[in-house]
């Protein structure tokens, strides 16, 4: 939860969600936001140096999923600014404020862009859920929809990422 002194000031809407909701969906929604961008930057880091056997599966695979995540962050940066508050993407900010851990820039082989991505999407995922009750708690049913689409297709992925790895080796 935000420190009070971390509260975004809102700025004039006629949106009547109540402004401490507005203020509790607007931090949830901008640490997704930097989450989100992070991951479509590792997926897409991933989709342009696979290699290996399965490399046309995968490259297709990531692309989807890139694409998917950029049409989500339009959508969570979006919701900030319909509550009041000013949407952060910038690469600083994104850096600043990612909670998922850096992707290693060196790796080539597919499965290995897929173990590394796995925890990335579940930690996302996580995150999200944990948001739709943040923002269910605070009033703002919206928000709470938004982020549950987003879990739905983050989800998917995941599931879909996990689906090329060893049974015994998805958990």
């Amino acid at each position: 939860m935000a420190k009070k002194s971390d509260e975004p000031k809102l700025l004039k809407t006629n949106n009547d969600v109540a402004d401490n909701a507005k203020k509790v969906s607007i931090g949830v929604l901008q640490g997704c936001l930097s989450d989100a961008i992070d991951l479509t930057n590792a997926t897409r880091q991933a989709h342009w140096n696979v290699k290996g056997a399965h490399f046309s599966a995968l490259h297709a695979m990531f692309e989807t999923f890139y694409n998917q995540l950029f049409e989500g962050t339009d959508e969570i940066a979006e919701r900030i600014v319909q509550l009041g508050g000013i949407a952060h993407g910038t690469t600083q900010t994104i850096g600043a404020g990612t909670r998922l851990e850096p992707y290693p820039t060196e790796l080539l082989a597919g499965m290995d862009h897929v173990r590394a991505l796995v925890p990335r999407y579940a930690k996302v995922a996580k995150t999200l859920r944990a948001g739709i009750d943040e923002t269910t708690e605070a009033g703002d049913a919206d928000t709470a929809d938004l982020l549950t689409g987003q879990s739905r297709t983050i989800d998917k992925a995941l599931w879909m990422l996990e689906a090329h790895l060893e049974p015994d080796s998805a958990a």
